[in-house]
């Protein structure tokens, strides 16, 4: 699970246009981006989108047309994929596989019954990213021309770091564990903004793009980075499972008054008799001393300038292969290279 921060960001979470974010790069966690795309983009009865061979193809979709709308908007998106998982991961890793094995369950069931707004909220919560989808995504990506970078260890502390080094403005994700890995910057929504339908209701809310600033999101709560990491851990993180009984807001006074990890364990073995389950430093220092790669400057210029779109590549993967409407996808494929090598806008790298 990811770290549950969001009864304590609204005070400092900023909605701003995508004009704002014009000329910038900002550093998207592809994993967390495709997985919304995946949950999202789905027929009524929940069914993604496929292929005549039964591909999932949602995730392309979504890969296609969202990142050509932030390139019209001068906003360079460079993705960046997961490496190898923290071992520390493998209980929340087998947890959110049970989860979506119970709700693909649940969305047959659904179906059966013709429940079809129930059906495809269960399928939302069924979707899981293969390694087809991430080497399908990967291989669009490079056709399309945009840069991506492969990850030693968790594409959100590579996001986090890119952002720390000053070599991108922000890093864009839905989940807040970025703000412990030490991004500067978050955008959330990037890629999901507009109107949305509420699970169960007839009733459709608009999805905002939002910036948050750690710096003012610390101040705000009063604490320091190394107490946001802690109060991380009393709630829950991806590597630790959190003290049962102990929200965002209880979370936040323990570590307000307790400000070391020593003084943080004792009073919840004093208060709740609990303890937790692996050595809570260990998990301080996935935060604080992620496996990242590092770039200077010149370096990821080339990363970001020596990708180029192929639109023979793009008409060849989308349509041929993945049975996307022609006329749609070459129209888009003429925009992304006019985008690339129009007189107005001379070559993606000039936007960088």
């Amino acid at each position: 699970m990811a770290v549950d921060l969001g009864s304590l960001i609204s005070g400092v979470k900023e909605a701003i246009t995508f004009d704002e974010l014009s000329d910038k790069r900002i550093a998207i966690d592809a994993y967390n981006t495709i997985y919304q795309f995946l949950s999202i983009i789905r027929q009524p009865d929940g069914t993604p989108l496929t292929d005549s061979k039964n591909n999932v193809t949602s995730h392309l979709s979504g890969l296609f047309y969202r990142t050509i709308n932030l390139l019209e908007h001068r906003i360079t998106p460079i993705y960046v994929f997961d490496g190898i998982p923290s071992h520390l991961k493998r209980r929340t890793i087998e947890a959110r596989i049970r989860r979506r094995q119970e709700a693909a369950e649940e969305w047959k069931k659904a179906q059966e019954k013709g429940m079809l707004e129930e059906a495809r909220m269960h399928a939302m919560a069924s979707s899981r990213i293969t390694k087809e989808i991430i080497n399908s995504s990967k291989e669009l990506l490079s056709y399309m021309g945009i840069p991506y970078i492969q990850a030693p260890g968790e594409g959100e502390a590579e996001a986090a770091h890119l952002t720390r080094s000053g070599l991108v403005y922000a890093s864009g994700s839905q989940d807040y564990d970025l703000f412990l890995f030490g991004s500067d910057v978050v955008i959330r929504n990037l890629t999901i903004s507009g109107k949305r339908k509420l699970p169960r209701r007839n009733v459709y809310v608009n999805i905002e793009l939002n910036r948050i600033v750690l710096r003012n999101l610390l101040e705000n709560l009063g604490i320091d980075r190394e107490q946001l990491i802690m109060l991380g851990m009393l709630v829950g993180t991806d590597f630790n499972e959190g003290i049962d009984k102990i929200g965002p807001k209880t979370a936040l006074k323990i570590v307000k008054e307790r400000k070391t990890i020593v003084e943080v364990e004792n009073y919840i073995k004093e208060k709740y008799g609990k303890t937790f389950e692996i050595d809570p430093r260990e998990v301080m220092d996935v935060f604080e001393n992620p496996e990242v790669v590092s770039y200077q400057e010149e370096e990821f210029q080339k990363v970001l300038t020596e990708p180029k779109p192929n639109k023979e590549g793009i008409l060849e993967f989308m349509c041929d292969k993945h049975e996307f409407a022609e006329e749609r996808i070459n129209k888009f494929a003429d925009k992304l290279i006019e985008m690339n090598e129009g007189p107005k806008q001379k070559g993606i790298e000039k936007w960088l």
